[in-house]
């Protein structure tokens, strides 16, 4: 049975179908129909020292499908320009290796090469062709003279690859021996989705990220969410970008910049964007600072204030339980309390997804279910994940639901 051979045709196939050349001249071509809308985004941060001439091939998984695929490169926390020489797309087959012939070139302003500011951002041209919905799209890039901070995402959950040299334009993964478990440079990724699609961006901290969850799997519960959108007859969004920092806090720098500070950058810059989930607030409660259930009202206040200025609905959720953690006390429990009473009633979200009901044990509502423990009492293993996505109310996503005034 030749069943390697049979599974090459299938994927190149399939990448044909993702990435498909429209050889139509520029000139022809008629205006593109559609939403321009985030499939797939990461938070940035600062990630050690830039270093020259080197290659990242990077895995990342589409929330929605469409056509004309741009990336955005981001130099957020440089202190200097960085160059990008040479930046490809294709379609991972495995590991490192890519489907052949679906690796492509993207250019900026028509040039293969782009410097990116100190704390500046570029986005690439439109790729011609098709990405599916649920694709583990790779992007490579190479910088020539990368130095000082870089800009990436530390905890991706998602297995990439280095290479030293410049190696972007190889289907092989041969020359891609290193492995990485953050995402350089990289912190969106847009398609051209069908006329009034949407994305929703979950604003969040290390359970948004994925931690406990099982690596190279998208078991996130934004992953499953995007899942669950993806099948939904009942709702336009489809697009889902995770801004999930592992340790992030609403109020406090830290552990990447804070919600407040980095809500714009994170959230309201991506394309069709119509709902911010917030979900966030734990590391504030846990970390002893004093930090009142008034203060973290006030930054919630704060979250939706500019969400809703920028024309986006919020949906808030609920802190989950965590005693069992080892910062867990009664007090930081009595502001979690009054923090979940404060984002069920007081009306100030435009619909409320009830994650400490979800995760919660029956037995004892301060402590996260064990079957959904990820063995730490605080983060949830794949099957939380997978609850947490379940307790949201598609329909509270929608573009077309009014937000509050």
């Amino acid at each position: 049975m030749r069943a390697g051979r049979g599974r090459g045709c299938v994927l190149v196939a399939l990448a044909v179908a993702a990435l498909a050349v429209q050889a139509v001249p520029a000139t022809a071509r008629a205006a593109p129909a559609g939403s321009e809308v985030v499939t797939w985004g990461a938070s940035a941060d600062r990630l050690g020292e830039g270093v020259p001439d080197r290659a990242y091939r990077l895995v990342v998984h589409t929330s929605v499908g469409g056509s004309d695929l741009r990336v955005r490169l981001s130099n957020a926390f440089g202190d200097r320009p960085v160059t990008f020489d040479s930046v490809y797309a294709g379609v991972q087959e495995a590991g490192a290796g890519l489907v052949r012939g679906s690796n492509r070139q993207l250019v900026f302003g028509g040039a293969r090469s782009v410097t990116v500011p100190a704390g500046a951002t570029v986005t690439s041209d439109p790729l011609p062709g098709r990405v599916a919905a649920g694709t583990n799209l790779v992007v490579s890039v190479h910088s020539p003279d990368a130095a000082g901070p870089a800009t990436g995402h530390g905890m991706s959950m998602q297995t990439s690859y280095v290479s030293q040299g410049d190696h972007t334009t190889e289907d092989s993964p041969a020359n891609w021996g290193g492995t990485i478990g953050s995402w350089f440079y990289l912190d969106a990724v847009t398609v051209r989705a069908s006329p009034g699609t949407g994305a929703v961006v979950a604003l969040g901290d290390s359970i948004t990220d994925g931690w406990q969850s099982s690596t190279d799997l998208n078991r996130r519960w934004p992953d499953y969410l995007a899942r669950r959108l993806r099948q939904s007859t009942t709702t336009t969004v489809k697009g889902v970008a995770n801004e999930g920092i592992s340790g992030n806090k609403v109020l406090a720098d830290g552990a990447g910049q804070s919600a407040l500070h980095r809500l714009d950058r994170d959230v309201l810059s991506h394309p069709g964007v119509c709902t911010v989930f917030l979900f966030e607030g734990v590391n504030d409660i846990k970390a002893h600072t004093g930090v009142t259930a008034q203060d973290m009202i006030a930054g919630y206040r704060e979250v939706v204030r500019r969400a809703h200025a920028a024309g986006k609905r919020v949906v808030g959720a609920t802190v989950g339980p965590f005693k069992g953690w080892s910062e867990w006390d009664p007090e930081a429990e009595a502001v979690r309390q009054e923090v979940n009473a404060f984002i069920r009633d007081s009306g100030v979200f435009d619909a409320v997804t009830d994650f400490d009901r979800a995760l919660r044990s029956p037995y004892d509502h301060e402590r996260i279910l064990p079957f959904f423990d990820g063995g730490d009492h605080l983060h949830p293993n794949d099957k939380g994940m997978q609850a947490m996505a379940d307790a949201v109310d598609l329909k509270s996503l929608d573009c077309s639901a009014p937000a509050n005034p």
